[in-house]
């Protein structure tokens, strides 16, 4: 019998929430980026080339950059930045998306994601939105997953409708799974 599935394959998003504070540092140095609105439209299908792409790009982001905290690299608790030979989480994060943007994808499907570990420890992802539901790309693990079936709590991501507005996610801790009989 195949494990229950939540209700929601995508994230049920909430009210407009504030922007972490690196995002907001990185949008002081890239504000076209963190200025781009979209309309709201469903989903993409993402082909099975375009999900190879998906893969591919994981894959090589996270294996092309050392992995270090903020303090390491830039002597600050949470600086987000583009990497160049170490990256910290939302690194990964933010190359990853600007790689997608390149190959075809759309900002409004490429959204920079707070989570908590189960550790308690916050960390980022990249959130990618699809007419299957919203899939993770994560510095640590290769593998692309449904973000239900992440470890995460996921807390707030950037909004479909503007690169530099973030929004809280109303299903991130308590899933809902469908009852077995």
């Amino acid at each position: 019998m195949p494990a229950p599935r939540p209700i929601a394959a995508s994230m049920v998003t909430g009210s407009v929430t504030s922007q972490p504070i690196g995002h907001y540092d990185f949008c002081q140095r890239y504000a076209a980026e963190c200025n781009i609105k979209s309309r709201s439209a469903p989903a993409p299908r993402v082909t099975d080339r375009g999900w190879e792409i998906v893969r591919d790009i994981n894959r090589a982001v996270n294996a092309r950059y050392i992995p270090r905290t903020d303090q390491e690299i830039y002597g600050k608790e949470e600086f987000w930045e583009y990497p160049t030979v170490f990256a910290d989480c939302e690194d990964f994060a933010l190359e990853k998306r600007k790689e997608l943007i390149a190959a075809g994808f759309a900002y409004s499907d490429l959204l920079m994601t707070v989570v908590r570990k189960s550790d308690g420890e916050g960390h980022a992802v990249l959130t990618l939105r699809t007419a299957d539901g919203d899939f993770v790309l994560d510095n640590l693990t290769d593998d692309v997953f449904a973000w239900y079936q992440t470890p995460y709590t996921f807390l707030k991501r950037q909004a479909t409708f503007n690169t530099g507005r973030w929004v809280t996610i109303e299903n991130g801790r308590d899933l809902l799974v469908g009852a077995l009989r």
